[in-house]
């Protein structure tokens, strides 16, 4: 019998990882947070905060990350979903805190991501099945999204999520990356409509709705937002045409501004708030400036944002 990936009864969606906004001198800056979330969701798009790529969550003291925690509840929960991401851990105990960290806000979820190796050393199955274990008996009062990503250097195996999703009825989604589709297939063909299913990036964002899964996350999200919504509403609608188009658009929005330093350079050219990236990282020098107002020229964004 052949399945019909496409019968599924999950709303298709994507989400943003978004950045966290700092000032001149490097601070936290509550105010462009604020305004960085609203335009996220006057747009529609689902938000993860607080990450690790996007987010820089690694630079974040954790008197700054309630305080990103509380702005994200306050300007998205009840508009769009308002989820925390974190960074990878190198225990339970460092999801744990996290968990314990947000649980007083009241967010719609949170990533739980797979545990960080370290050295390039590989993760015994029995260790990983254990970590998540430990972590699903406490965090019971946040609906959770398994982490399945090539960040970490390998994948939950499909036994172990099923069994997992099986035994915690908080496991509400899984966010999946793998070079190999097989992996993405067999996830939705083993745990069907159990989870949401979201890729991560856009890169295989039709191969993930094509399958019955939900869509997928993006960094380009903060500085496309509608774009990125455009590529769901046109599935939604049935006009394969417009969501073609809208995501060969996102594509070339992927493909050009990761090279100039991300959305961040391109929000700061446009007029709008988030501010520079944290150290370590550092924002592109001037002299690639004149490339970056030339893409946003080329990549239409004002008039797909509606930026003035």
């Amino acid at each position: 019998m052949v399945l019909d990936f496409t019968k599924t009864t999950l709303t298709p969606s994507t989400l943003v990882i978004s950045i966290t906004c700092f000032t001149e001198d490097g601070g936290f800056d509550p105010e462009a947070q604020r305004v960085h979330f609203r335009r996220l969701a006057e747009a529609g798009i689902g938000v993860f905060f607080g990450g690790g790529g996007s987010g820089e969550a690694y630079t974040l003291t954790k008197d700054e990350y309630k305080q990103l925690t509380q702005i994200a509840v306050e300007e998205l929960k009840g508009k769009v979903p308002c989820r925390v991401m974190g960074v990878e851990p190198r225990s339970a105990e460092g999801m744990i805190e996290l968990y314990e960290l947000v649980k007083p806000y009241g967010v719609d979820g949170m990533q739980v991501y797979s545990l960080d190796a370290g050295h390039g050393r590989g993760i015994d199955n029995r260790v990983l099945e254990t970590y998540f274990r430990d972590i699903l008996e406490v965090a019971t009062d946040i609906p959770c999204i398994l982490s399945s990503h090539q960040s970490v250097g390998y994948w939950i195996p499909i036994p172990m999520l099923k069994s997992l999703c099986a035994d915690y009825p908080q496991i509400t989604g899984i966010n999946a990356t793998n070079p190999d589709i097989r992996y993405i297939t067999q996830v939705r063909q083993e745990l069907g409509d159990r989870v949401e299913l979201h890729v991560g990036g856009p890169m295989q964002g039709l191969t993930c709705l094509s399958l019955g899964g939900q869509g997928y996350l993006s960094h380009e999200g903060n500085l496309t937002p509608k774009l990125c919504v455009s590529v769901i509403d046109h599935y939604k609608a049935g006009d394969m045409s417009a969501c073609f188009a809208a995501f060969g658009h996102l594509l070339s929005v992927f493909d050009k501004i990761a090279p100039l330093g991300g959305a961040k350079t391109f929000l700061k050219e446009l007029g709008l708030r988030g501010g520079p990236p944290r150290k370590p990282r550092l924002p592109v020098t001037e002299d690639r400036l004149p490339e970056v107002r030339r893409l946003i020229d080329e990549l239409q964004i004002k008039a797909i944002e509606g930026v003035a």
